[in-house]
């Protein structure tokens, strides 16, 4: 993984390239030199191992956002958000494995890193709610719940939450 400064001075020695191909009558070359820096500037804010494990996510593939994952060997130098984003997923796929335990840390520490939409922010703490409530851990269960009602705006994941709260009345 190329450093996240290395990126985005690449990606202006790569401007700075096109700028020469323009000024040579390159036009062609100048336009595909320009397109090659902005992919690269895409990817220092857009990190190609979380966009990866997102496309397998959708399709529900969890083995494969797995190994994706792990091929991670230091999140802490992404970008927050892509930080944050590479902890939710990690925390997705450690609830798929039934490792609880992780799946709280790895949310937790999404959620502190700073998740940029409030949808996600929503799945997270109502992830956080299921493993506490699993715990027999009612009163932590019933805020991140409640958290979850709050930054569910469109009410995607009003089901979800009905269950979970049918899931505490129970206990």
């Amino acid at each position: 993984m190329i450093g996240k400064y290395i990126r985005l001075i690449l990606g202006g020695i790569i401007c700075i390239g096109a700028v020469a191909l323009f000024m040579e009558g390159e036009i062609g070359w100048g336009i595909l030199t320009v397109l090659i820096a902005g992919l690269v500037v895409f990817f220092h804010f857009k990190n190609e191992k979380n966009l990866m494990a997102f496309l397998f996510l959708r399709k529900n593939k969890f083995a494969a956002v797995d190994m994706i994952l792990s091929k991670v060997k230091h999140p802490e130098n992404m970008i927050d958000t892509q930080e944050a984003y590479y902890y939710y997923l990690k925390g997705l796929v450690e609830t798929q494995k039934n490792n609880r335990r992780e799946a709280e840390k790895t949310f937790k520490k999404a959620l502190s890193t700073g998740l940029r939409m409030k949808n996600d922010q929503a799945v997270a703490k109502l992830q956080l709610s299921g493993i506490y409530l699993s715990q027999r851990n009612k009163k932590l269960s019933k805020y991140y719940l409640q958290e979850a009602k709050k930054l569910d705006k469109q009410k995607i994941l009003s089901d979800q939450i009905k269950e979970i709260e049918y899931m505490m009345k129970r206990i």
